[in-house]
Formats: C-alpha cells, sequence, structure tokens
C-alpha cells in the first residue's frame, strides 16, 4: 500500500494536496521523480511558486531539515528553482503559461512592466 505524502517529514495536508492536484498521489512516487520533476509538475498543475517551498522539498527528499540549506548550495538551488520556474512559463514548453493561474498572471504583468521585481 502506498505512502501518503505526508510521511515524507516536511510535507503537510496543503503541500500533499497540491501534489495530489499535480498528479503525485504518494511518497513513492514522489521519492521516484524526484524534487525537479515533482516542482515542475506542482508548477505545471497551477500551484504558486515558491523558492522555500522548492528546497524545503529537495531537503525533505534527501531526509534533511528545511532549515539546513545554506550558502552555496542554497544558491544552487535558486538557479535551478529559477531554470524550472522559468520552462513552466515558457509557451513553447507547454508549461503552465499557458494555464489559467499565477504564473500567467505574473507574466502578464511582467509584460506590462508592473510585475514583482525580485
Amino acid at each position: 500500500m502506498p505512502r501518503p505524502l505526508t510521511d515524507i517529514s516536511g510535507i503537510g495536508p496543503a503541500t500533499a494536496e497540491g501534489f495530489a492536484r499535480a498528479g503525485i498521489p504518494d511518497a513513492e512516487t514522489l521519492i521516484e521523480i524526484g524534487a525537479d520533476a515533482a516542482y515542475s509538475a506542482w508548477l505545471a498543475a497551477g500551484n504558486p511558486p515558491h523558492f522555500i517551498g522548492y528546497y524545503a522539498l529537495v531537503m525533505a527528499l534527501q531526509g534533511r531539515p528545511w532549515n539546513d540549506c545554506r550558502g552555496a548550495e542554497k544558491d544552487a538551488l535558486r538557479l535551478r528553482f529559477d531554470a524550472i520556474k522559468a520552462a513552466a512559463r515558457a509557451p513553447s514548453a507547454g508549461g503552465a503559461g499557458q494555464d489559467k493561474g499565477r504564473l500567467r498572471l505574473e507574466a502578464a504583468l511582467d509584460e506590462i512592466g508592473v510585475g514583482l521585481r525580485r
């Protein structure tokens, strides 16, 4: 019997719900596909991007606490997160940028020059 997503330390009910919407129903599936593919699916399902959520997922899948991520490792994860987010926005990739939701709104706001400054 598959384990619930909440069996992975650091994944609570709300995050588990978001992964279920993304087609990731259980802990085994999440572990098998890994953090990057899971986060891509998360975004494609219309869930909002959040860097801390991404690196907390990476840490959780390594069996580490979320706040164990620091320095160069955190910087490298930021680059990976930004790449995943950019791919999700890319219309040619069929990413979440084509779907309803926050990423589409962010892209539209950026286009007219009133988006978030990061």
